[in-house]
């Protein structure tokens, strides 16, 4: 008997998700679904889209509120969830391997248990299904800084976030949200629903199963966002999840260490290319 999908919301509520599709090689394989994490989006993963989209389609995606997506209101990981579905729908994608980043692994976790015919494999990218502290006070004052100080430019806009952030590469992370509007620098994220539904984006993923199918989990050496202590709750969600640590990684490890990250994943994919 095939896996039986949990309820979605009604169709009209999910957002019309934006996303950069490298389009049908012609090879066969199941697409690639890449979801990003918080205050990312799919413009963070076109290098690695480069690089697998000779040998599949790949879709990487902004999630509501965040990129060229629409804001709305509700950031919880089921309302999250059936935004993909609904834009595999749309994309007429019944079935693709699925990539999660932090907020976007919840996301990716909450479609697979809750979809489980929708998802080929499921690879979880330096995130555990499990309730996090409030941990990002200072990234969200950084973005509230931009947002009321209407810098002309990135070299304003660089300013006012180092007033909250001391390390570059984050600061300039942070600045991939900012979009041109008249004669200064905007944020195309919106803050607000962001920050009104931070207590659902540090909760658990959405769903009740476990996934069976194929998984992979990705952690780099220097994060603590996948902590030993969390594998057992990890282990109740993803039985059979294949657990890696890429050494000299942080939070980001797909940008720390770009070729392991890309070849860890297409190890993963080249021994599941139709899933279980």
């Amino acid at each position: 008997m095939p896996p039986v999908s949990e309820p979605s919301v009604p169709e009209s509520s999910a957002v019309q998700l934006y996303c950069l599709d490298s389009g049908e090689p012609g090879s066969g394989e199941l697409p690639l679904i890449i979801l990003h994490g918080l205050l990312g989006s799919a413009d963070n993963w076109r290098s690695h889209m480069r690089a697998w989209q000779d040998q599949r389609r790949v879709v990487a995606v902004d999630l509501r509120n965040h990129g060229r997506s629409p804001h709305a209101d509700g950031m919880s990981y089921l309302s999250m969830s059936d935004d993909v579905v609904a834009l595999m729908d749309r994309l007429s994608i019944e079935r693709a391997h699925v990539l999660g980043h932090s907020m976007g692994g919840k996301v990716a976790m909450s479609l697979a248990r809750r979809n489980p015919g929708r998802v080929a494999t499921l690879t979880v990218a330096d995130i555990a299904p499990v309730a996090y502290q409030h941990g990002h006070d200072r990234i969200f004052a950084a973005m509230r800084e931009l947002q009321q100080g209407h810098p002309k430019d990135r070299r304003e806009a660089d300013a006012l976030l180092a007033r909250h952030i001391e390390s570059r590469p984050v600061r300039l992370f942070l600045a991939t949200n900012l979009q041109r509007d008249g004669d200064e620098l905007a944020l195309r994220v919106d803050l607000d629903r962001i920050m009104d539904g931070y207590a659902d984006i540090i909760a658990p993923p959405a769903g009740q199963a476990p996934f069976d199918g194929p998984s992979m989990v990705l952690r780099g050496e220097q994060s603590d966002y996948v902590e030993d202590a969390m594998l057992p709750t990890l282990r109740g969600v993803l039985p059979g999840a294949r657990l890696i640590t890429l050494k000299e990684a942080g939070h980001w490890l797909h940008a720390d260490q770009p070729d392991a990250f890309r070849q860890a994943v297409e190890r993963f994919l080249g021994a599941h290319p139709h899933g279980a």
